[in-house]
């Protein structure tokens, strides 16, 4: 009887698929980790405007819980001296108003005055916020902002706007549901990275100059 046949290994094109997809893998759970680790700082200078991200409005015009976590934040940064102004950025979503607006109007309601509020209210994306941002700020002649935001989303948004030229710290909203509930941390951040990994212009992005 002849002895039985071995079987074959896997093909050579298959063993580089395992080791690329491992790679792969790795690289996303350690970006992972990263842009978690980085959204837990409060790394918030003084700066001549606090830019707020935007988050869905719900019906009625009312702010979600991770929106009005957001403009929280941003009011006790106005509070302590850290800026002198807001900015609210953020385009009418599923339900109107926009972002922006919802925003402004809470922030007056817990004391911010008007005047020191500013609106952007065409963006519908991370990179827009950023761009559109900084029509606003480059009139004013703002250099060095402090970003605040969901913590998962701090790390992409920093990058934004050094793509725009502007010296950048970040505030993390602590308190949003979207950090507090393990699940959705997870998932957002997950998704954080992955937006990053795709846009490596974006990940690459360094502070400006000087």
């Amino acid at each position: 009887m002849p002895p039985l046949a071995l079987g074959k290994g896997p093909g050579p094109l298959r063993r580089w698929f395992v080791v690329g997809l491992g790679v792969a893998t790795c690289g996303l759970f350690g970006l992972t980790f990263v842009v978690d680790r980085f959204g837990q700082r409060e790394s918030s200078l003084p700066a001549e405007v606090g830019v707020v991200l935007g988050a869905r409005v719900l019906p009625g015009g009312v702010p979600s819980p991770a929106l009005r976590a957001r403009i929280e934040k941003a009011v006790d940064l106005y509070h302590r001296g850290l800026v002198s102004r807001l900015l609210f950025s953020g385009g009418v979503g599923t339900h109107p108003p926009s972002e922006a607006q919802v925003m402004r109007d809470v922030a007056v309601r817990l004391g911010v005055p008007a005047e020191a509020c500013l609106l952007e209210e065409q963006s519908h994306s991370t990179e827009q916020n950023a761009r559109f941002s900084t029509r606003l700020l480059r009139e004013l002649g703002v250099h060095r902002v402090v970003v605040v935001s969901d913590p998962y989303h701090l790390l992409r948004a920093r990058q934004y706007f050094r793509l725009e030229g502007f010296e950048v710290s970040t505030s993390p909203a602590l308190l949003s549901e979207r950090h507090l509930s393990a699940p959705d941390r997870f998932y957002w951040t997950v998704r954080e990275a992955i937006a990053l990994l795709v846009h490596p212009r974006v990940l690459l992005a360094r502070a400006p100059a000087g």
